[in-house]
């Protein structure tokens, strides 16, 4: 009898579950601020077409042709949304561009989010229903903190803040942090000659060799580096073309890009941060898909501010070489 009561009852669950299933292959698309060939962006992709391919989604991810280009990423959303999907991700680099788009999609029945960077008022400035990413002021003063112990003991500091996309809300947000603990720092070390400065530096590795470079150059007093992507590893091929030793210029930034790892076990990069771009990409797709099937709501997830150090990258590059990391 207690047998006939089980088989019963999985039948019953069985049933229940098959109709939330039971549709046509979700349409999902993805667009995002950034060219083809940024290799961050090929990591949150491996994450996403994994994840289309346990739900068995039809899923597009779409760049943009200029690198940081918010006027093509909105003429991307309009085309995507023309196809009526059932979802579309973002990237939200703008406060205000993006609005008006998003407000359309979700008055269409689109489920909306963003990923990977996120209106700096939240749902209170986009009517996106939730973000999937990282934290960017705490995680720029994580970073700020965790290259502090490698500071120089004695003497002035001199730092230099990188700030790749001026006006984007990533790259803002994260010098914004990076700035805050230097004013900690500097407060905490009255006695100390503590400065620094915010550059302009690009999107680009050799663009950020060349400005940064310069600056180097004609401040050679400079003790470190920060980045707000990856693209300090274009410095540290500098310092090293230049027969500077590692560590005399600090480095660190976002991202465990390969070239940054290679850089980190060199000894030039110090301190990383990982904001994990492979949960950007999947877990997207897994929040469209409950919200499909069983009508749960979109949530926000903080991929977080993962402190990397030399130490650790023997292990994370296994994980890179599969696009994963």
């Amino acid at each position: 009898m207690k047998n006939f009561k089980g088989l019963a009852i999985a039948v019953m669950l069985s049933t229940v579950w098959q109709p939330a299933l039971a549709q046509d292959t979700l349409d999902i698309a993805f667009t995002v601020h950034s060219g083809s060939s940024n290799t961050f962006w090929q990591a949150v992709q491996k994450g996403y077409e994994d994840a289309c391919a346990r739900v068995s989604a039809t899923c597009q991810m779409v760049y943009v042709q200029t690198d940081g280009s918010v006027q093509e990423q909105v003429a991307n959303m309009e085309a995507a949304l023309a196809r009526k999907p059932d979802a579309l991700i973002t990237s939200i680099v703008d406060n205000a561009a993006f609005d008006d788009v998003i407000k359309r999609a979700r008055d269409a029945g689109v489920i909306v989010i963003a990923s990977n960077v996120d209106d700096l008022e939240g749902a209170a400035g986009n009517a996106r229903q939730a973000f999937i990413g990282q934290g960017f002021v705490a995680a720029g003063k994580s970073l700020g903190h965790a290259q502090s112990a490698n500071f120089p003991a004695e003497g002035p500091i001199r730092v230099l803040v990188g700030v790749s996309a001026p006006g984007q809300n990533w790259s803002e947000q994260r010098a914004l942090g990076v700035m805050n603990f230097m004013d900690e720092f500097i407060a905490a070390n009255p006695t100390r000659d503590i400065k620094y400065e915010r550059i302009d530096s690009g999107t680009d590795l050799a663009v950020v060799s060349d400005r940064v470079g310069a600056y180097l150059l004609a401040n050679p007093e400079t003790n470190a580096y920060f980045d707000t992507g990856f693209w300090h590893a274009g410095v540290a091929r500098v310092l090293a073309d230049r027969g500077v030793a590692p560590g005399k210029v600090l480095l660190g930034g976002f991202d465990l890009v390969p070239e940054v790892l290679e850089q980190m076990k060199a000894g030039y990069v110090q301190v990383q941060v990982d904001q994990q771009p492979y949960m950007q990409g999947f877990m997207p797709v897994m929040e469209v898909y409950l919200a499909k099937t069983i009508g749960l709501a979109p949530s926000d997830i903080d991929t977080g501010q993962g402190i990397v150090t030399p130490d650790m990258v023997d292990a994370i590059m296994e994980m890179s070489a599969k696009g994963m990391r």
